[in-house]
C-alpha cells in the first residue's frame, strides 16, 4: 500500500492487539512513538520517524532497539502528555488523519479518557481521527455525518460528552432518528451493527465506541 504523507499513526502506551483491522488501518501510514508506546513499533515491525516523551516508561532494552530513531525528549514536569506532544508533532509534519494506536485500555484510565476528549477536539478542528486498541475502536462524533464499517452483529455505543440533539443512527438494531440524548443517558449504550453504520448529529459532542470482534449481538 503506498504511503499516505498525511496519515500518521501515534503509538501510545495502552494495550494493542495485532488484529487484521489494526494492520489494515495503519497500512502505509507514517509513525511517531510516544514514550513507552515504542514497544508497539517492535511488535508491528515498523520504524517511527520520531520518538517523543520524557522516557519515564521506556525500558533500556527498548531504547537499544531503536537507536536510529530521532528522539525529542521533554522534562517529566511538562505541561502536556507524551501523546499530545506526539500528535502536535504529527500535525506540524502535515497530518490530516490521525490513528491513535494504544489509546484505549491499559493501566491509566485518566490517559484513555484524555485521548477520547482530545480526539473530539481534533475532530472539531477538521482532523480525521481513529482511536484503536486493535480489538476496540473509537471515532469522534461531532456535528455532521460519519460512517463506520462494522461486521454485522458487532457491538457499539455512543456516549455523549454533553447533551446531543439531532442524533440519528442508521443500519443498527436500535436505530434513532433526530433523537435528543440527555447528558448522562445510557440510551445509546450497547447497540448492534447491521453492517456499515451511519451516524448523524446536529449539535453536541460524542464518541462512537465499537467492538468489531465482539459478535455477541448476533
Amino acid at each position: 500500500m503506498p504511503m499516505s504523507q498525511s496519515t500518521f499513526t501515534i503509538l501510545l502506551g495502552g494495550e494493542l492487539s495485532l488484529t487484521e483491522r489494526l494492520r489494515h488501518a495503519i497500512g502505509g501510514s507514517r509513525f511517531i512513538a510516544a514514550d513507552g508506546g515504542m514497544r508497539h513499533a517492535m511488535a508491528l515491525g515498523v520504524m517511527p520517524e520520531l520518538w517523543v516523551g520524557d522516557f519515564d516508561s521506556t525500558p533500556p532494552e527498548l531504547e537499544g532497539g531503536f537507536r536510529d530513531v530521532p528522539k525529542q525528549p521533554y522534562p517529566a514536569a511538562k505541561a502536556a502528555t507524551d501523546g499530545e506532544i506526539a500528535v502536535s508533532e504529527a500535525i506540524a509534519r502535515g497530518a490530516r488523519r490521525l490513528i491513535l494506536a494504544g489509546a484505549l485500555g491499559g493501566d491509566r484510565s485518566d490517559h484513555a479518557l484524555q485521548h477520547l476528549l482530545s480526539a473530539v477536539g481534533l475532530a472539531e478542528r477538521g482532523f480525521d481521527v481513529l482511536l484503536t486498541s486493535g480489538k476496540e475502536e473509537a471515532v469522534p462524533l461531532v456535528p455532521g455525518t460519519i460512517e463506520l464499517d462494522l461486521p454485522k452483529g458487532s457491538l457499539f455505543s455512543v456516549p455523549g460528552f454533553g447533551p446531543l440533539t439531532g442524533l440519528s443512527i442508521e443500519n443498527a438494531r436500535y436505530p434513532l432518528t433526530n433523537f435528543h440524548l440527555p447528558f448522562g443517558s445510557s440510551r445509546t449504550i450497547s447497540n448492534v451493527a447491521e453492517g456499515k453504520v451511519r451516524f448523524s448529529l446536529e449539535s453536541g459532542r460524542a464518541i462512537v465506541l465499537a467492538r468489531p470482534y465482539d459478535l455477541s449481538g448476533v
